[in-house]
C-alpha cells in the first residue's frame, strides 16, 4: 500500500476547456492515464490536491470524475481555486453516491489517514505566498481556519501518525510566504508539505527544499510530468518517475 500525489490536472472531458493549447499539455490525458495505471495500484491512496476538473458545477465535472473512478485507488480531494464544482461535502457525497463513484474522499476540515504508511493527509486550498490584500483578507483567514482545523483532527484523531500537510496553492514563492500559515505548520510539527498550484515558468521558481525545518515539494500535474507522486510506502521510499 502507497500513498501518491497530484494536483492541477485540470480536467475538461464534459466541457470545452481543453489544456492541450498550452505547451507542456499535449495528450496529457492519455499520459496521466498510461502513468498512474503503471504506479497505482487498488489499494492505494491518490491525493488530488485541487484544482481537478473545469467543471463549473458537478454535473459538468462528471465525465472528469467517471475518468478518475475508473483508474486504481482511492482518490483524496482538495479544493483548489478552479474548483467552481466544489460545493458542501454532503452534496459531494451524494453525487458521488448517486453516480456510482465510490473511491472519492473529500479533504475538508479533516484529515485522512493512511493506516498502513501511519500518516495523516491534513489539508486545504490555501491562499499564495505574501501578505492578504484587504479584498482577499477574510479568505486567507478562512483558510488559515481550515489548516489549523485539519491538522488539530490528525492530533486528536491520529496522534501517532506522521502529519502530512497538502495545500493547492504554494505558501512560500518568489520571496514572500503567507506567514500564518507556516506558523501553523510549525505549531502542529509539520515536517512535510505539498502543494500544486504552480505551471509554466513559475515551475522554476517553485520553492522546493527544506524551509525553516518543512519539506516543500511542488506537485503540479505538469510539474511532475503528469506522473503522480509517490510520497510514502511501506518501505518509506519516496520517488518520482518522469516519462
Amino acid at each position: 500500500m502507497a500513498v501518491f500525489i497530484i494536483g492541477d490536472l485540470h480536467l475538461s472531458l464534459g466541457c470545452e476547456k481543453p489544456m492541450d493549447v498550452f505547451q507542456g499539455w499535449q495528450d496529457y490525458v492519455p499520459r496521466l492515464e498510461k502513468n498512474w495505471r503503471a504506479l497505482v495500484a487498488p489499494q492505494d491512496t491518490v491525493v488530488l490536491a485541487g484544482d481537478t476538473s473545469w467543471g463549473m458545477k458537478l454535473e459538468e465535472s462528471l465525465e472528469d470524475f467517471r475518468f478518475l473512478e475508473a483508474l486504481p485507488g482511492r482518490k483524496v480531494l482538495l479544493k483548489g481555486n478552479h474548483d467552481y464544482w466544489w460545493t458542501t461535502a454532503a452534496k459531494m457525497a451524494a453525487f458521488f453516491e448517486a453516480n456510482g463513484l465510490r473511491s472519492f474522499l473529500v479533504l475538508h476540515n479533516q484529515s485522512v489517514l493512511c493506516e498502513d504508511e501511519h500518516i495523516a493527509l491534513c489539508g486545504t486550498r490555501g491562499w499564495l505566498a505574501g501578505q492578504p490584500d484587504a479584498h482577499s483578507g477574510k479568505v486567507y483567514a478562512r483558510e488559515v481556519g481550515r489548516l489549523c482545523a485539519s491538522l488539530a483532527h490528525a492530533q486528536a484523531h491520529y496522534p501517532l501518525a506522521e502529519r502530512v500537510a497538502v495545500l493547492h496553492s504554494p505558501p512560500v514563492y518568489g520571496g514572500g510566504s503567507a506567514r500564518e500559515m507556516l506558523d501553523v505548520l510549525a505549531q502542529y510539527g509539520v515536517k512535510r508539505c505539498f502543494y500544486g498550484h504552480l505551471h509554466a515558468a513559475s515551475i522554476r521558481r517553485a520553492a522546493q527544499g527544506s524551509i525553516e525545518g518543512v519539506e516543500y515539494r511542488l506537485i503540479s500535474a505538469d510539474a511532475l510530468q503528469f506522473c503522480p507522486y509517490k510520497i510514502l510506502s511501506v518501505c518509506g521510499n519516496p520517488w518520482i518517475c518522469m516519462v
